[in-house]
């Protein structure tokens, strides 16, 4: 793949100008979505927290993905809504025993599962637990209306996150809305059947989902099954609006086949690592969670008060040899996590006017707390392996923080607006030992980070039809309990020398709105961290975790969407990073290093995160006929500090297909989708720094899905 490189800052010249195309007809229209195009009425988006102002007003970058009742019967996961957001890179692993890898320019790259340094919300509830460890996997396509993604220094007023915010929004129930039933089947035995209820029934306003979903595996030792429960429901009392949402997530014995070296990936891609079958590697997740979220508008206020509380449990086999485990101070092989967490959300805006001219203040505190039970066993009993065997782990972890934040948006002049923002946390870990003998002894600790990260926006509104902004902002980002959760030099305990990452964030961009939904953005971004959060070691599922100094990350993102005719859309994106050390620092390289010995000097690329990414997609739906084609295109990804191995770029095809039967009793819809049409061989995700070389989890060759979808009212 031929590789563009250029300065960004010039691209990002280039594009921004590209906003100052004339619009003749100086309309503004909504925003539509890179995946599906539909033409959308305008909407209000929940602005940084809690305001409601049209994202085109924004000082940020904010990609609105719209999940309509048809269009989604094709997409696997809310990961798959992704892939046309620019600055998002969401990779199926093949492996749901470690989920989705999804990073926002560059941030929470380096995660071996799960979301981290992206802030999760579900229906305004928290998805990402206050250690900044997050996952999307019990959210429902089923009941989702639209997936939202913040980008840039705002971001930082959700929290301990740096590098974006994405929320899922579901339906709200309305009376004469369809119920629907979908079934749909595909390659590798793969089968998704789920149900949604949503309406309204009396003073209640119900919007429930259930899904089921099972697959083999495209790759040997990956089958796994999910099933998931998800509602809202909705009623009007005390003069404002209650709403209540419910998940619940079940994922047991999900196998995980582990990466593969170089060799390994060009003599077979599907096949499974052999300590991943020998040890009969898996992970097993169930969650349930409930949110309650209360808002009343009196006149020129607004209250919003959500409180929330789950559960979780987690039990994951490693692939760790008896050996290692002799060490007393070793863990053993076996994780089991099991706990609760819950947290209050209070906040007060109002509107009016200040100088004559549209105010609107947000002013609000939250408080959250984790705690979780954390086992670790030996995997072997006797000659057995893949077993619980004896306790070597026993220890309470506990996370807190209290915040507090404040913000306000001015309409300052005509053609003018400011956002500013301001937010203090304070983050306490505390684990308890209680595996205590006489020669492991009592790592019990306790770390404590605060911080007050400010952010500050101006938008220019030059016509109707573009806005030209400039934001700019701190981030901060503490530790999770997966990264605490090991210390680099092998003792037992958490690894509560880490420090939290910093981050000073620029961007300047510009939004464009055309007639009949057409839609034009672009931004340049620059991040600079101190105390950057990197893998230190990956072998056998455990990673250790340690502070690798500066970095930086600079870039530009573009998203285009054009109607061309009543009946054919196209949407584009690209995204290019540059994702770099700024200071040296040691590794260890060679067989059987203990102390590292060799330098990642400055300006090394970052591993796990490609340099640059397009997306495109034509879609064409003359009557019940729906027909679409994408490209998703990805440049090179180095796997580990030194660069001596990278996953290779690549580009796939894919294509959609779609006819819809309305009749009296409902609307049938048969839908049929086949990826990677060229059956291209390429690496769908890496494993950083992996100390076994298996860096690669390589992507599933050509893949066919059909479906069908029963809607009534």
């Amino acid at each position: 793949m031929r590789t563009f490189r250029s300065s960004p800052l010039a691209i990002g010249c280039a594009l921004l100008s590209a906003t100052a195309l004339p619009n003749p007809a100086q309309a503004q229209a909504a925003p539509v979505s890179p995946a599906q195009i539909e033409r959308l009425p305008t909407v209000q988006v929940q602005a940084a927290r809690g305001q409601q102002v049209a994202d085109v007003d924004l000082p940020a970058s904010l990609s609105t993905m719209w999940l309509d009742d048809d269009a989604n019967g094709t997409l696997a996961q809310i990961a798959d809504a992704l892939s046309g957001v620019p600055g998002v890179v969401a990779r199926d692993r093949q492996n749901l025993a470690q989920d989705t890898q999804l990073s926002i320019r560059g941030f929470g790259a380096r995660s071996t599962f799960g979301v981290r340094g992206v802030r999760v919300l579900v229906d305004g509830v928290p998805a990402t637990m206050p250690d900044g460890q997050g996952q999307l996997s019990h959210a429902s396509l089923l009941s989702a209306q639209r997936v939202e993604v913040l980008r840039g220094p705002f971001s930082a007023l959700y929290g301990n996150s740096s590098g974006g915010v994405v929320q899922v929004w579901s339906a709200d129930g309305q009376a004469g809305d369809p119920w629907r039933l979908r079934v749909a089947g595909g390659s590798d035995g793969t089968l998704s059947a789920g149900a949604q209820l949503r309406g309204e029934q009396g003073l209640v306003r119900y919007n429930v989902a259930a899904n089921h979903f099972r697959t083999d595996g495209w790759r040997e030792h990956s089958a796994a099954r999910r099933e998931s429960v998800n509602a809202r429901l909705g009623t009007a009392v005390g003069g404002g609006q209650l709403d209540l949402v419910l998940n619940y997530f079940d994922s047991p014995d999900a196998q995980d086949p582990l990466g593969l070296t170089r060799e390994q990936v060009r003599q077979d891609p599907r096949q499974a690592t052999a300590v991943a079958t020998q040890y009969n590697t898996r992970k097993s997740v169930r969650q349930a969670q409930a949110g309650l979220v209360f808002t009343r508008t009196d006149g020129a206020q607004t209250w919003r008060a959500m409180g929330y509380a789950g559960q979780r449990s987690v039990e994951q086999f490693l692939a760790i040899p008896p050996g290692p485990q002799a060490n007393p101070l070793h863990a053993g092989g076996v994780i089991d996590l099991d706990g609760g967490y819950g947290g209050l959300d209070l906040r007060w805006a109002w509107q009016g006017d200040w100088a004559g001219r549209p105010l609107e203040v947000v002013i609000g505190a939250n408080a959250d707390q984790q705690e979780q039970d954390r086992r670790g066993y030996e995997n072997f009993v006797g000659d057995t392996l893949g077993v619980r065997g004896t306790l070597r782990r026993d220890q309470s972890d506990r996370v807190r923080n209290v915040d507090q934040f404040a913000q306000a948006f001015w309409q300052w002049a005509p053609r003018w607006s400011l956002l500013l923002g301001a937010r203090h946390s304070e983050v306490r870990f505390r684990s308890n030992d209680h595996y205590i003998t006489a020669r492991n002894p009592d790592d019990s600790g306790s770390r404590d980070y605060s911080a007050t990260t400010p952010v500050a926006g101006v938008v220019f509104h030059a016509s109707d039809a573009w806005r030209v902004y400039a934001s700019a902002g701190r981030g901060f980002e503490t530790p999770t309990f997966n990264e605490l959760g090991y210390r680099s030099d092998g003792a037992a305990g958490l690894a509560l020398n880490l420090s939290a990452a910093r981050s000073r964030n620029l961007e300047l961009g510009g939004k464009w709105r055309g007639a009949g939904g057409a839609a034009f953005d672009a931004a340049v971004f620059r991040a600079d961290t101190d105390d950057e959060l990197a893998v230190a070691s990956n072998t056998n599922g455990r990673s250790t975790y340690r502070n690798i100094g500066r970095t930086r990350r600079q870039g530009v993102e573009a998203s285009l969407q054009v109607p061309i005719t009543p009946e054919l859309d196209a949407s584009l994106a690209y995204t290019y990073v540059e994702a770099t050390v700024r200071e040296p620092y040691l590794v260890c390289a060679g067989t059987g290093c203990a102390v590292p010995n060799t330098v990642v000097a400055a300006g090394s690329r970052l591993p796990g995160v490609p340099e640059q990414q397009w997306f495109g997609r034509l879609q064409y739906q003359p009557g019940a006929w729906q027909w679409a084609g994408e490209v998703v295109a990805s440049s090179d990804t180095v796997v580990n500090d030194l660069a001596t191995d990278q996953a290779p770029g690549y580009a796939l095809f894919n294509l959609e297909a779609a006819r819809k039967w309305t009749t009296a009793q409902g609307a049938l819809r048969v839908f049929a989708r086949v990826d990677n049409v060229l059956d291209q061989r390429y690496i769908g995700s890496v494993i950083v720094n992996d100390g076994n070389q298996r860096f690669f989890e390589p992507g599933p060759d050509r893949r066919y899905s059909v479906g069908v979808q029963w809607q009534w009212q």
